[in-house]
């Protein structure tokens, strides 16, 4: 079972339309935030991913995440992006 499966399993009734998440991103997820039952994601794992399916340098995958990902609000339960440290990209 796929870490998304868990959360939608185990939080989807504690959520009105369940925590939301990040389209094409569910192998970057890490966990939930207990306490406000956000979502989180790898920020590296997110660059990889895109990098990968789209044909993209890291540095341009970082730049389009951040521009168009990480600082997107879309409500409570916005996903939280993670910065896990691993700065080789």
């Amino acid at each position: 079972m796929s870490i998304r499966e868990l959360i939608e399993e185990n939080y989807a009734g504690h959520v009105e339309d369940g925590p939301l998440f990040a389209d094409g991103l569910d192998e970057a997820i890490i966990g939930i935030c207990p306490n406000s039952l956000r979502v989180i994601y790898s920020r590296t794992k997110c660059a990889q991913i895109l990098a990968k399916e789209d044909g993209m340098t890291d540095e341009e995958a970082l730049d389009y995440l951040e521009y168009n990902t990480f600082n997107t609000y879309v409500g409570e339960y916005t996903p939280i992006f993670m910065e896990d440290f691993d700065w080789s990209l």
